[in-house]
Formats: structure tokens, C-alpha cells, sequence
């Protein structure tokens, strides 16, 4: 299994050095400054290749550009309005470019208007290490008396709606405002940031769209990129929705094994994989990790490993981000899977044996603090994740070569 890192740039507040040192041989980032829908050029690929290999000292880093996150989707190929045709054409160029220079896996997703959600990206737990965390009765105070969508009432219970109600009423202005800056923070890095009116419009562009219809979306957008994907040696693997279940009225298609297998059927191209997310995949207690490794690993082109604690036994409910053996998705029966899905693949002969990881999110913990990464991405705490991951692997693969 390879071992990557994200890396945001050089604005990243956890450098290069930082990288090598942990123990990752490969880079996971995205070109954050280009607006969503337009072409990567060679050029900032090629300059950014370069700012990868290269220690904040002007050393070689060893370390190489291995899988993009994200090259961006639309908003308007989402809807399939305004100039989407025209961004799928980007789209596709953006694909060239990459593969010229040698990079084959991009990660991307399809959530519409926000690509995560969290109430909270510095939740305090007993021991002093903070977290991200979801809690619902935040999200739907931020709904109901934030942002006041129209219609909000009706997706919500009776007794969920008079929590919202005595939580919102507790609130102070800076407390108001700060959860919907955490609701709305969107990608960390990412060209543009979304105001709660940007919210509101896209919003309204979406009513009434229903699951079926933006999973046609999907299917439509890659029915023009994977086949020149897999034309060009690439593997493009979606991520999944987080969290996995239906927020501001909006559907959500990549939530489920179900949801994935439909997809993969559709547009049946090895090119066409996922992005395995255990936290995301994990906030729903009715998403089997390790056997979604089984059944959809040979389509596994990249691997999110972390993990979350779930407060509720409910598939919409609160959790957080917990340590990365520490929460509810058995990560020992999930790596262990993944290496069997990788022997397989050795056996077969697939050029794509070895399955790209990435420690992902963590707990800011010790230097952590007062480092202030962006949200979710710690230094040490991802170091910990990816040497507790190290283990597992070092402890299983003699078992299963052996087999």
C-alpha cells in the first residue's frame, strides 16, 4: 500500500519536511488556486510537481506527486445548467494535461454545494485533543434559524426541531456566527468560499431535484471523461458523501454500497473506481467497511483511512472525528482487506497493485495546537494515524503473502 499525504500547497502550515519525516513517499493535492471548472494547465502541473519534489530548504523532498484531490467538479455540471457542457470539455483537457505528466489517479466527488459538512472543526475532548464533529442538533439550529431555508421544517422530527429550538435560543451572535462558518467552510483550500446567500442560491437551483436525477448527472458526466480516462492510463475514484445521509434538502447518491454499485454498473470501465472513505462511509452505522473492500475492491483506486465515533445508532445522527484505531469501523479488518484486494492484484497482474492510503484527518494533538493547519489535517495527528496504519500493515502482509 502506498503511502500518501495531503498536502495543500505551500501555504500548507505542515511542510514537505514535515512529510518526509512522518514516513509518506507520495503527495495527494489539487491545485487549489484554478476556479473550479477551468483547465489545468501543464504549467501550474508541472510547477506544482516541482514545489512537490522540493523541501522548504531547496533539498530534494523524495517525495512525488501521486494522486490528485481534487480536480473539481462543477456546481454546474452538477445541475447540468449554465456552462457545464463547456466545464466537462475543461474537464477533459484538465485529464490530458495530468496524464502528460504522469499523474494516473484523481479523486473527486459529487456533493452538491458543500464538499464536507461539521459543526465544529476544533471540538475539545477530555484529554485536551481537539477534533472535528457533526452534531445534529447544531446542523439543524443552523438550518432552521440560520440560514431559514424555506420548507426545512418538514425534514426534521417534531422533538428534533424543539432541540434545535432551545439550542438556538442558547446561542450567543459570535456562537451563531461561527457555526455558520463551520457549516459553510466547504474545502479546505479551495479556490472559492461560500457565503450563506451563495448557499441560498444554489439551493434554490437544486429544489426539487431528486436522487435519480443528479445520480443521472453523474452518470452523464462520466460517460464523457472515462472513457478517455481509461484511454489515457488514468483512474478517476469518487468520494463519497460526508456525511453519508440527505442534508438541506439536497440528494445524496454516494452515500451506500448500493450507491456506489449502481454507478460502477452504469458506467462500467475499470477508469471509473472509488475513493474508499471510512470516515465518511463510517458515520452510517449500516455501511459494511471491510466488506464493501470484498466486494467493490477491485474498483478501490484510493484509500481515505480514518475513523469516527458515532453518538447514535440512528443513520443520520452526530458523531466526531475519533483516533484512527479508535472509532466504530474496524480499521484491522478493513486493512487486511484492502491486502487481500491488492494480492489479487498482483496475481492478476494489474499495473495498479499497490492501492494509494492517506492517514486521513486525525486529532490535533500535542504541537498540533498551536500549529493551526487547516482544519482536520494536523501534523502530529496524522503522523500517529499513519504510524498506527504502518503497523497493521507490517503486522498482516507476511500472513497474507504467505497465503
Amino acid at each position: 500500500m502506498e503511502r500518501t499525504w495531503r498536502w495543500f500547497g505551500p501555504s500548507d502550515r505542515v511542510t514537505l519536511a514535515d512529510v518526509a519525516q512522518a514516513g509518506a513517499t507520495g503527495i495527494v493535492t489539487a491545485l487549489h488556486h484554478v476556479p473550479t471548472g477551468a483547465v489545468w494547465s501543464p504549467d501550474d502541473i508541472e510547477l506544482r510537481q516541482n514545489q512537490v519534489a522540493t523541501l522548504p530548504d531547496g533539498k530534494p523532498s523524495n517525495l512525488e506527486w501521486s494522486v490528485v484531490e481534487s480536480l473539481p467538479v462543477s456546481e454546474d455540471i452538477k445541475k447540468q445548467r449554465g456552462d457545464w457542457r463547456q466545464h466537462i470539455a475543461n474537464y477533459r483537457e484538465s485529464l490530458r494535461n495530468l496524464a502528460a505528466a504522469g499523474i494516473e489517479v484523481i479523486c473527486y466527488n459529487f456533493m452538491p454545494v458543500l464538499d464536507w459538512t461539521r459543526t465544529d472543526l476544533a471540538w475539545r475532548l477530555p484529554n485536551g485533543a481537539t477534533c472535528m464533529r457533526f452534531d445534529l442538533i447544531d446542523f439543524v439550529a443552523f438550518d432552521l434559524h440560520i440560514l431559514k431555508r424555506e420548507r426545512a421544517g418538514e425534514d426534521y422530527e417534531e422533538e428534533l426541531r424543539a432541540q434545535a429550538a432551545r439550542r438556538f435560543s442558547e446561542m450567543s451572535a459570535e456562537a451563531a456566527e461561527t457555526l455558520a462558518g463551520n457549516v459553510v467552510f466547504g474545502l479546505p483550500g479551495a479556490a472559492e468560499r461560500f457565503t450563506l446567500e451563495d448557499v441560498r442560491e444554489h439551493l434554490a437551483e437544486y429544489a426539487g431535484m431528486r436522487e435519480e436525477a443528479l445520480r443521472g448527472h453523474l452518470v452523464d458526466f462520466l460517460s464523457e471523461v472515462v472513457p478517455l480516462a481509461q484511454e489515457l492510463g488514468l483512474r478517476m475514484c469518487c468520494h463519497p458523501d460526508d456525511p453519508p445521509f440527505p442534508l438541506l434538502g439536497l440528494p445524496r447518491i454516494m452515500s451506500t454500497e448500493a450507491h456506489y454499485k449502481a454507478v460502477m454498473d452504469a458506467v462500467d470501465v475499470p477508469a471509473n473506481g472509488i475513493t474508499l472513505c471510512s470516515g465518511s462511509l463510517g458515520a452510517r452505522p449500516d455501511n459494511d467497511l471491510p466488506g464493501m473492500m470484498d466486494r467493490l475492491g477491485d474498483r478501490v483506486h484510493f484509500l481515505h483511512l480514518r475513523n469516527v465515533k458515532r453518538e447514535t445508532a440512528n443513520v443520520r445522527g452526530s458523531f466526531y472525528e475519533a483516533e484512527h484505531l479508535g472509532g466504530d469501523t474496524d480499521m484491522v479488518a478493513l486493512v487486511e482487506a484492502a491486502l487481500r484486494e491488492e494480492a489479487r492484484r498482483k496475481a492478476a497482474g494489474r499495473r495498479d497493485q499497490s492501492i494509494p492510503f492517506r492517514p486521513d484527518h486525525g486529532q490535533d494533538i500535542l504541537d498540533d495546537l498551536g500549529r493551526r493547519a487547516q482544519p482536520g489535517y494536523p501534523s502530529i495527528g496524522r503522523l500517529k494515524g499513519l504510524a498506527e496504519l504502518r503497523g497493521i500493515i507490517a503486522a498482516l502482509e507476511p500472513r497474507i503473502a504467505a497465503r
